[in-house]
């Protein structure tokens, strides 16, 4: 889930970027973007944190 997501916010944010260029938009707006990707990166980092952390407990205690 969390590859999932990296690869789609990279993708869309890519997207809204050119989109943005193309069509003149303010630079408020692509600003959005950025920060709803950084969220996402954010998400991402923290899902796949805790995975990591889980595999670690588990391999300890067995």
């Amino acid at each position: 889930m969390a590859a999932l997501v990296i690869a789609a916010t990279m993708v869309l944010w890519l997207a809204v970027q050119w989109l943005g260029g193309r069509m003149g938009w303010q630079a408020r707006f692509v600003f959005l973007a950025d920060l709803a990707a950084i969220a996402a990166f954010i998400w991402a980092l923290v899902v796949t944190w805790r995975i990591w952390q889980r595999q670690k407990s588990a391999r300890k205690g067995s």
